[in-house]
């Protein structure tokens, strides 16, 4: 059983800055968005954006913003 079933969407919501900053991380080390899609940080920014899409924006339109920032 994946630990992430187990979660609320509060709890998602809660550590949603984590999950930006992980993403934020794993751009900064360079790493290819195949390789971000199989992360947990990816699936939990996933699931906040199906369940509430008009609060929070889709992972690869983060990965663009935070990429446009590093660059």
């Amino acid at each position: 059983m994946s630990h992430s079933q187990g979660l609320t969407i509060g709890e998602l919501e809660a550590n949603y800055s984590l999950y930006c900053k992980a993403l934020r991380i794993l751009l900064k080390e360079g790493k290819n968005l195949a390789a971000i899609q199989r992360t947990v940080c990816w699936s939990r920014l996933e699931q906040l954006h199906i369940c509430l899409p008009s609060r929070y924006k889709a992972p690869d339109y983060l990965c663009v913003v935070l990429k446009r920032d590093l660059g």
